[in-house]
């Protein structure tokens, strides 16, 4: 195999600067714009501010709607859907518990005739979601579905 030979180096050498270059920062810096984000999750609890919840709730960059939601994915009905369908924002993420399911047309039917696309994910999957884009400074909404220990 024939080996590459590098090129003497033209000009000066790289020489580290004396003084440390400044930390990385990967996304936007939300503490002093963000009321509500999420601190943690798991599979029957979200933290919200560091605030622990266990139950199915609403959540946007500036409230919390703990009253929203069913039980578990079973128990999603029409109404939920519904108070969905009005929200003041751009994009709009169903977590549907530990795992991704998709709720029946009949039942999405107030948000597409309000001509709103939603994002259906796990719970997991959402809460990562609303975080990146609570940080990017985008109107998000997240309607989590938080199944109890014992849901299946």
């Amino acid at each position: 195999m024939p080996r590459c030979k590098s090129k003497p180096s033209r000009g000066k050498a790289f020489a580290p600067s004396a003084q440390p270059s400044p930390p990385l920062k990967l996304h936007a810096d939300t503490r002093s714009t963000a009321s509500f984000s999420i601190t943690a999750y798991g599979d029957a609890h979200v933290a919200i501010n560091g605030r622990m919840l266990e139950r199915s709730l609403l959540l946007l960059p500036d409230r919390i709607d703990e009253t929203w939601g069913p039980a578990d994915f079973t128990a999603l009905a029409l109404p939920h859907l519904e108070a969905l369908a009005a929200l003041p924002c751009d994009v709009l993420l169903l977590g549907t518990g530990r795992r991704q399911r998709f709720p029946p047309a009949a039942l999405l039917r107030p948000l597409i005739e309000a001509g709103r696309s939603v994002e259906i994910m796990d719970t997991g999957a959402a809460c990562r979601t609303y975080n990146i884009l609570l940080a990017e400074g985008r109107a998000v909404a997240a309607a989590l579905i938080v199944e109890s220990a014992r849901a299946p």
